[in-house]
């Protein structure tokens, strides 16, 4: 998308699609919650936006020039990694999926969602308010 905030929207818009994969991911963990033989399944893309970011690991933009800073995304470095938890429990009548863990993850991911809908919001309203009164 080429405009005013062309590198925010299209940032925003892929994190929200990856949070919205974990969220699928989360649902899918807690539907099988009653199975044994299930193992819970993570949905992890942070580290690869950090990199496609050219971040540290702080979430601080790293100086590439002393003149500037790196601004663009690779989108193509951010698809996630989908991966099983491994670790075997020989635990009788408990559930391969830990619920708590699962809730803490879903919990934290909504609220992050709930946050970039807001940005996106307020930029679409910020660029709304602006077309409206610079034409007066």
């Amino acid at each position: 998308m080429k405009g005013l905030f062309a590198d925010h929207i299209d940032l925003s818009a892929q994190v929200m699609q990856l949070r919205q994969k974990r969220q699928n991911v989360v649902a899918g963990n807690l539907a099988n919650i009653g199975n044994p033989n299930y193992k819970a399944r993570r949905f992890e893309f942070e580290e690869q936006l950090q990199q496609a970011l050219q971040t540290g690991q702080g979430g601080r933009l790293t100086k590439t020039d002393p003149e500037h800073l790196p601004t663009g995304l690779d989108q193509a470095r951010v698809k996630g990694d989908l991966s099983q938890e491994t670790e075997f429990r020989v635990i009788q009548g408990e559930d391969a999926v830990d619920l708590d863990k699962e809730m803490a993850v879903q919990a934290e991911n909504s609220l992050l969602y709930n946050v970039l809908a807001k940005v996106l919001q307020k930029s679409f309203s910020g660029l709304s308010e602006t077309i409206t009164k610079g034409g007066r």
